[in-house]
């Protein structure tokens, strides 16, 4: 079970344009929760850190695609604002994964990138997005960064989820 090598994992360049540069880094976050998540069980995906936090590690790739759904389908493209995983609790994506299922979930993901990575092609990173976020415009450029600090913060997370279900440590 779970996802493989298939998601191969290249350390971003040395040197690039900003919109390279960018797209390397968020695709190397990316994969590194693939690897943080490889190799395990739907049990160990499921397995809760310390009380009282909800945090697991299929919790967090649900919730990661549900933030590439928001920041590129809702506010780049101006699409629909709904929940990929519970419209009635706002963290359903990290509380509801005691029956959820893994290969939905990195599916569903997986999908949320492809469609990210196709709202992305092309666009200058001064585009606009169509809706606005508390009550202001926000580019690409944003977008991106912000996208690479939001993988940054819950593979650290990630790290510790991993190193708890069997101790594997690194990467």
């Amino acid at each position: 079970m779970t996802e493989s090598s298939s998601m191969e994992r290249l350390d971003p360049p040395n040197a690039a344009d900003e919109a390279g540069m960018l797209a390397a880094w968020l695709d190397f976050h990316r994969k590194t929760l693939a690897v943080k998540c490889a190799g395990l069980t739907a049990e160990q995906l499921r397995k809760r850190s310390v009380a009282p936090s909800s945090l697991t590690l299929l919790g967090l790739l649900r919730h990661l695609a549900e933030v590439e759904h928001y920041w590129y389908q809702v506010v780049l493209l101006g699409g629909d604002d709904i929940s990929l995983y519970c419209e009635a609790d706002r963290d359903g994506d990290f509380n509801d994964v005691d029956t959820a299922d893994p290969d939905e979930a990195f599916a569903t993901w997986r999908r949320q990138i492809e469609l990210a990575e196709q709202a992305v092609a092309g666009l200058p990173l001064d585009t606009v997005g169509r809706k606005q976020r508390r009550n202001g415009d926000v580019t690409l450029r944003w977008i991106q960064v912000h996208m690479i600090e939001e993988y940054a913060r819950h593979n650290g997370h990630a790290d510790l989820l991993r190193e708890a279900v069997d101790g594997v440590t690194g990467e």
